[in-house]
């Protein structure tokens, strides 16, 4: 090779090692989001799938720090960072949530979803856009919701078949009152524990049961340490979608449709990995639990054991938005 071709083939590298450091220092925006979930779940997953459709279609202009796996803390310390512009997007589930918009207590009222069309038509339209646009007063944009499915119940007591059955069981649930309630009505001693302290809990005897959807139990390896497992799908266990209102408004109006687009996609990606991941976790673990469906009989006992708990939290969720969700989930 003569020297000048040579010294061309350097200053050709040098332009394309310019070009491409400019384009990897070329976002305009630079946004965390951090969760508590182990990112072999669906909606770590659907994050991920998040922060690829953001980079891509924003042409790079936006980039995604993703935190996953309780790096930054517990879902209600990530809250108040995202409340804060510490972190920018998050997906609490709604539980947290209430504790700082009581008409999130909502999505935990128990049996008010009972399955998945019931689901998307409360959670995508407009009960959940009128739910979404009350975080404004908390300094977050809500955007969307997420979910990993729907809640069952595990315990190393006895089997699940009846509200009955759940009399003094130690119960660990959310730091949330609606699901704090719904235990005590139903008899057990519920514990909130953050997520991340759950597997020894139950290891140790400090809590004897739990509540989760299948991605959380089989990550979390619940299984491991439970004897029993009911199939109540009581309540859908909803993320909200957020991000700190400064960032949001931050964004031009091209930008603000490129990351709307990505949570939707994003939530769709959850709910098809959900979906399809439930089948084959139940196959997988079915000879590690004892797994088993609640009666009709024994649903409806759950459902009549459940009415003081609307009750109880219908004036902080307000009369009206509770009977636009039930006709909602009625599908009427």
């Amino acid at each position: 090779m003569t020297p000048k071709k040579s010294w061309k083939k350097i200053a050709v590298a040098s332009v394309m090692a310019a070009l491409f450091s400019g384009a990897v220092q070329a976002a305009e925006f630079k946004f965390t989001f951090a969760h508590v979930l182990v990112e072999s779940t669906p909606n770590a997953k659907a994050a991920v799938k998040f922060k690829e459709e953001v980079e891509k279609n924003s042409n790079g202009r936006i980039e995604i720090n993703i935190r996953p796996a309780a790096q930054l803390g517990g879902d209600v310390e990530i809250i108040e960072q995202t409340q804060m512009g510490l972190v920018h997007i998050a997906i609490p589930p709604t539980g947290n949530l209430a504790n700082f918009e009581p008409k999130m207590y909502l999505f935990d009222l128990p049996f008010l979803m009972p399955d998945n069309d019931a689901m998307k038509r409360v959670l995508d339209g407009e009960v959940g856009r009128e739910l979404l646009d009350t975080l404004d007063k908390s300094n977050l944009y809500g955007v969307n919701f997420w979910g990993a499915g729907f809640r069952h119940m595990t315990n190393n007591v006895r089997p699940i078949t009846q509200p009955d059955d759940l009399k003094n069981i130690k119960m660990r649930t959310l730091q949330a009152p609606a699901i704090l309630a719904t235990y005590r009505a139903y008899g057990a001693n519920p514990t909130a524990m953050a997520f991340t302290e759950v597997y020894n809990g139950l290891q140790q005897g400090v809590v004897e049961g739990q509540e989760n959807p299948f991605a959380n139990i089989y990550s979390m390896r619940f299984h491991e340490v439970q004897k029993h497992l009911t199939l109540t799908r009581h309540a859908y266990h909803t993320y909200a979608a957020v991000m700190n209102k400064a960032a949001w408004n931050s964004l031009p109006d091209d930008l603000k449709k490129v990351v709307r687009d990505a949570f939707d996609v994003g939530r769709d990606y959850a709910r098809q990995i959900t979906d399809a991941e439930d089948a084959r976790i139940i196959a997988e673990i079915k000879d590690k639990i004892d797994i088993r469906e609640l009666t009709p009989e024994g649903r409806a006992a759950f459902v009549e054991k459940s009415k003081p708990i609307y009750k109880e939290f219908e004036a902080r969720v307000t009369p009206a938005l509770l009977q636009k969700a039930m006709k909602a989930a009625a599908g009427s």
